[in-house]
């Protein structure tokens, strides 16, 4: 075969078309982008099902950034539909806003308080603790033990496997609790979904004929045959290291498609069921992407620990893991680790093309 190319990507995801697209159309140099699915857009594709319904094929994603600068760069790919996410978690039978706000608490509890008095009444439950480790911690600090066992309990232990008191903060903190009657799951100044779906928006990012995609292809079963001078990788480090520090676990999903003959299945796009069934949270399609169609597609979300590699997990073990493939990682000259895979780091949509705009910026000099 014996191909010459300047840059070489691992991963067809967002983190990789993103230094694709800047490589080809900054620096006009052709790069090769290889991808094991038979696809391209990583997480974030979609596509239309039998019924014409369009779906997101691994989970529902929702654009949102405070971030200018990705929403410009991604804005030369896709117009907007304009949209803002809300979630219901079902709880005790009812239908409850999601994240904790004012509507929550007084919907919960059936009182009529103002911002002021929910955050009294939260005060006087939350738990005094002087060093907050771990999500459980973050919950019962913030709004003590029952709304922890309502909420977060239960959710995180289906979702994760684990008990919260093992997981790092970082996974609840992502979730806001306010004093105000703002529902809206992200409070983000850009917020919307790309108008024509995300898998257009990615197809549009690698148009230039500089870019060549070569899918369902295992990277290491052609990288021999390939000169390259720069290597970008996007997958599971542990799998570039050939497992050499022990494989990292990753939490996985089962998603099961069900149509049904009807406008409407569900209140808002998403409900999350902590407490009952063993599936997560049923996303349903049409009320995120705006589509009008006689039938509606849902999706319900079974975690499960092995399959797919969703969800770095958030705990201490594996972040020491981690940190021996890190310390290779930084001793490479020529190969440039992108994204939630190689970073073994759960990221949102904005900050991965964030982070690869920045690595472009550096590798470019």
């Amino acid at each position: 075969m014996g191909m010459k190319y300047e840059y070489v990507i691992v991963g067809a995801g967002i983190a990789g078309l993103t230094m694709a697209e800047r490589i080809a159309n900054v620096l006009n140099k052709k790069v090769l982008v290889i991808e094991k699915r038979n696809h391209i857009g990583g997480n974030i594709f979609d596509s239309y099902n039998e019924d014409g319904i369009l779906i997101h094929n691994y989970g529902p994603h929702i654009f949102h950034t405070n971030d200018k600068g990705v929403y410009d760069y991604l804005s030369q790919f896709t117009a907007w539909r304009d949209f803002w996410h809300r979630v219901l978690t079902c709880v005790d039978g009812n239908m409850i806003p999601m994240p904790i706000t004012l509507e929550t608490i007084n919907q919960l509890y059936n009182t009529n308080f103002t911002g002021e008095e929910m955050e009294a009444f939260l005060k006087e439950r939350a738990e005094d603790i002087p060093e907050v480790k771990t999500s459980k911690d973050v919950v019962l600090s913030k709004a003590g033990e029952e709304i922890y066992q309502k909420f977060f309990e239960n959710y995180t232990k289906k979702q994760w496997g684990l008990d919260p008191a093992l997981i790092d903060t970082a996974v609840i903190s992502r979730i806001p609790v306010r004093f105000n009657r703002d529902t809206r799951y992200f409070a983000d100044k850009y917020q919307g979904m790309p108008k024509h779906g995300y898998t257009k928006m990615c197809e549009a990012m690698v148009a230039n004929p500089n870019i060549k995609l070569l899918l369902n292809t295992d990277y290491k079963e052609v990288i021999d045959d390939i000169e390259y001078d720069k290597l970008i990788y996007t997958g599971p480090t542990d799998y570039f290291y050939d497992y050499k520090y022990g494989k990292m676990a990753y939490r996985s999903l089962d998603f099961v498609f069900e149509t049904y003959d009807e406008e409407e299945y569900q209140p808002a796009p998403v409900v999350n069921y902590p407490n009952d069934y063993d599936y997560t949270r049923i996303t349903e399609f049409k009320k995120l992407t705006g589509q009008k169609h006689a039938k509606t597609t849902i999706m319900k979300e079974f975690p499960k620990s092995e399959g797919e590699p969703y969800y770095p997990y958030p705990t201490k073990e594996y972040k020491e893991q981690f940190a021996k493939y890190r310390e290779e990682m930084d001793k490479e000259t020529k190969v440039f680790f992108l994204g939630r895979l190689a970073e073994y780091r759960y990221y949102n949509i904005d900050a991965v093309v964030r982070s690869a705009l920045d690595l472009f910026e550096r590798i470019s000099k």
